[in-house]
């Protein structure tokens, strides 16, 4: 930390300060820009999932009313597939040959004057198909199987050692469904070339990436293509990749030589941005008589696209929650024929953590030892893979306050012996942790003669509250109130930003912006440097502090002059300063990165008669690290606490066995909870800064999902004694 961090901004529970525009109708979303002379597009999609498309027609739609072209793979340019990202290779070019990978892929777009002319005029599109035998099952021998994709499979000590030393072992085979982000605002995309440059607003969690996506694929300068995305309707992950529906949009625009809109419909979003992979891991824990873990072995096996790829190391966090000295993870995927999948909101630990400590707990049972008691007995103070102590962790605390706050205590250890009248009620636990993730970012910050500060990096808000908490954190760092401080994001031109996602924007942003706002107080004080006039002659960035829009010495707020002072007496209308972030590194700090910790209690009660489960309360104590705005953070963890009911309980992306074809697309048919089924949810912080960064964040954006469906699952064992291991959980598993 540095003398800059003084102006007690930062942590206060402020209102968004894009709420007006998005209550008024102000904000403006992909879908809300037009452009004169703009077309409309829609696209064709595959009936079958694996097989060669024989023949299409296309004649009647070319015919149809305001139809301007119709586009497939026989006309369709030769495309470049787009460059290796953080998050891995991009998605396959569209429309490049006539084979079918999965139910839904593109084959053809339609442009139109009107949507309306598009969409009909895309239900005259015929396509004939030679259809194959889809693989739609990981278990089917004839999948290829990728092996420790990633190379993160762990292995320390000697696992078959360690079980034959222990005196309890249990074993299991969890299971996870596919699920489907489906964020509220649907995907949209408009593109409009201006000679041999670019325009995309785009409904994207990452604007730089779509423009070096679409330089690559395009073959045109990164420098002639400006993606816009200043609102996003939510992402949860579907918005982090580049894809073919974007391209698609780019293609139809140059094709026709006019703007085009695609927006996609909501069951197009459950075969075209992305899910959750479906995941089958048997995990095998063993320990001594007295509760000591003695050994873990961890085996997944998930589902991805024919020719994608996507990043779901979900074994991952067994090799690093608890300390045990023979530990053994491996994942594995299967290429099967579905659509691609991608990020969705706690990605990995969302389906790692629920068989861990759903197992965990079945130990702890085994023992006849509090679940609670166990964790903590054998809690991890160092990171168990590199032997370094944490940056920052207090996940004890998260498991001490938590057990208060809850009132664990009064939960009675045997089965069903708790009720309230005809419900039985159930307690459950889940420890939570979500890895550390930060990249290079940048940033800009401006100082104006009217004393305003315009502070900006190409990010996205996709409802986090990004535009609010750097807002705050620079009104901090320049000693300025935060109506004086403009945030802008959301635009390609601006200094790189990575991606909202992986719980990273906030710390990679949020250091950047740091190095900017101390850059540029650092800039103030080289102009005055020899300024006979200026108190502040002489003084360097480590001498002074900033408050009230005036930068002066430390300990001395009457030595010191306002930035418009500074800046009117050099005939100056602004100063600039640019500021960067780089991912500390463990070996340099002597510590292991910490991402964020957190306990979830939860209680349920069930209808035995009718197999009804009620979620009552859920209490979620959270390590953060620093909390930049403790409102926006706790509506972080609620949203992310329903998302994770919604694991556990109701979504389920339903697959036909045989066609390959998405059986509940719609919101109709897609389960997810309703505000009945939302509970009383308590959220506490704990902890502090961490360590390893200037500005100490750890981001909460994953956590909050994280430990809800193993925690529930856990409570459904204590109120019935059954032990549910495949998600969701419903009525007919209960009865």
């Amino acid at each position: 930390m540095t003398t800059l961090e003084t102006r007690p901004v930062i942590g206060a529970g402020l209102d968004r300060v894009d709420a007006p525009l998005k209550v008024t109708g102000a904000a403006h979303y992909p879908n809300d820009f037009t452009f004169p002379d703009m077309a409309h597009a829609a696209l064709v999609r595959s009936t079958i999932a694996a097989g060669r498309i024989t023949a299409i027609d296309t004649s009647a739609a070319e015919e149809a009313p305001g139809v301007l072209t119709v586009i497939t793979y026989r006309n369709a340019p030769k495309l470049e597939r787009g460059p290796i990202t953080l998050l891995g290779g991009s998605p396959p070019a569209p429309l490049q040959d006539d084979r079918i990978l999965h139910y839904g892929q593109h084959v053809a777009i339609v442009v139109a004057e009107t949507a309306e002319q598009a969409r009909d005029a895309a239900s005259l599109v015929r396509v004939e198909y030679e259809a194959t035998k889809a693989l739609l099952d990981v278990d089917d021998p004839r999948a290829e199987i990728l092996n420790n994709p990633w190379g993160l499979d762990t292995e320390r000590g000697d696992v078959a050692a360690g079980f034959a030393q222990a005196d309890v072992v249990v074993e299991g085979t969890y299971t996870t469904p596919d699920n489907t982000n489906n964020p509220l605002g649907l995907m949209a995309t408009i593109a409009a070339w201006h000679g041999d440059s670019l325009t995309i607003h785009d409904s994207t969690q990452w604007p730089r990436n779509v423009r070096s996506s679409l330089a690559t694929i395009f073959k045109i300068p990164e420098s002639g293509i400006r993606v816009l995305a200043p609102f996003v309707g939510g992402g949860f992950g579907a918005g982090l990749r580049t894809w073919q529906h974007v391209i698609l949009t780019v293609v139809a625009a140059r094709k026709v030589n006019r703007p085009v809109k695609l927006v996609l419909t909501r069951p197009e979003m459950f075969t075209l941005v992305g899910h959750r992979p479906n995941s089958v891991q048997q995990i095998k824990i063993g320990t001594t008589r007295d509760g000591d873990l003695i050994a873990i072995e961890h085996h997944v096996i998930s589902s991805v696209a024919m020719e994608d790829d996507d990043y779901e190391p979900v074994s991952f966090g067994s090799a690093v929650s608890y300390v045990c000295p023979n530990v053994f993870t491996r994942d594995r995927q299967a290429r099967l024929n579905i659509p691609s999948p991608g990020s969705m909101r706690g990605p990995a630990e969302g389906q790692g953590n629920w068989a861990l400590e759903c197992a965990i707990d079945e130990v702890a049972v085994a023992l006849g030892m509090d679940p609670l008691e166990f964790r903590l007995r054998n809690y991890a103070e160092n990171n168990p893979l590199l032997n370094l102590p944490w940056s920052s962790k207090a996940l004890r605390e998260c498991y001490l306050q938590g057990a208060e706050r809850f009132g664990w205590s009064r939960r009675t250890p045997q089965p069903g012996s708790m009720r309230d009248g005809r419900w039985l009620v159930g307690y459950g636990l889940a420890g939570v942790s979500y890895p550390f993730y930060q990249v290079p970012c940048q940033a800009r910050a401006s100082v104006h003669r009217d004393g305003s500060a315009y502070v900006r990096s190409a990010a996205t808000d996709i409802g986090t509250g990004t535009y609010t908490v750097m807002t705050q954190l620079a009104a901090e760092l320049l000693g300025l109130g935060v109506n004086q401080v403009h945030f802008g994001l959301g635009d390609s031109d601006m200094p790189y930003s990575p991606q909202a996602g992986g719980s990273g924007l906030t710390g990679a942003l949020g250091n950047a912006i740091h190095a900017a706002c101390r850059r540029l107080v650092q800039e103030f004080l080289y102009v005055v440097r020899d300024d006979q006039d200026s108190p502040l002659r002489g003084a360097t960035v480590d001498d002074v502090t900033v408050t009230d829009g005036r930068i002066h010495r430390v300990g001395d707020p009457d030595s010191g002059e306002a930035y418009t002072d500074i800046l009117a007496r050099h005939g100056l209308e602004e100063l600039s300063a640019d500021g960067r972030s780089t991912p500390p590194q463990p070996e340099e700090l002597g510590m292991a990165l910490s991402g964020a910790f957190g306990a979830k209690f939860v209680e349920v009660r069930i209808d035995p008669d009718l197999g009804l489960l009620r979620v009552a309360r859920v209490v979620s104590v959270i390590d953060g690290g620093r909390i930049l705005n403790e409102k926006t953070a706790t509506s972080q963890i609620i949203g992310g606490t329903v998302g994770g009911i919604s694991q556990a309980l109701f979504e389920e992306t339903a697959t036909d066995e045989v066609t390959g074809r998405i059986a509940n697309a719609t919101f109709g048919d897609y389960l997810m909870p309703v505000n009945a089924d939302v509970p009383d949810m308590d959220v506490l912080f704990v902890g502090g800064p961490d360590r390893a960064t200037a500005v100490g964040t750890k981001g909460v954006g994953e956590i909050g999902l994280v430990g809800i469906a193993a925690a529930i699952g856990n409570a459904v064992y204590h109120a019935t004694g059954r032990r549910i291991r495949s998600l969701p959980i419903t009525i007919d598993q209960l009865l």
